[in-house]
Parts: C-alpha cells; sequence; structure tokens
C-alpha cells in the first residue's frame, strides 16, 4: 500500500507543479495558461501530493 502513496504523491506533485506554471502563464498554450484559478488549484494538489509522498516513505521506514 505505501507504494500506492508514494506514486500518487509524485504524480499528484507533478501535475500541481504544471497546473500552477499554466496559471501564472509561465507554461502557455493551454486553455488553462494565463487562469488564476489554477494558480490556485495547482499548489492545492502539489502540497497534497507532497503529504501523500511523505507518507508513502514514513509507512516504508
Amino acid at each position: 500500500m505505501r507504494w500506492l502513496f508514494l506514486v500518487l504523491g509524485v504524480l499528484f506533485v507533478l501535475v500541481g507543479a504544471v497546473w500552477t506554471l499554466q496559471g501564472l502563464n509561465v507554461l502557455g498554450g493551454s486553455a488553462m495558461s494565463g487562469v488564476t484559478m489554477w494558480a490556485v488549484i495547482g499548489p492545492i494538489v502539489l502540497v497534497v501530493g507532497v503529504l501523500l509522498a511523505w507518507r508513502g516513505a514514513r509507512r516504508a521506514g
């Protein structure tokens, strides 16, 4: 089960980072680019991913 937390955590971190960068208009070429909502949702998803990955890593020890 811990690998599931780690994998989901890493995926959430990556998705959250991309959404944040798109919301801040750093990554262009998307309908999400420059939309403030994604600049808010992205960091929330990123933090959830960090917590999931931390929980998975903690259970591994």
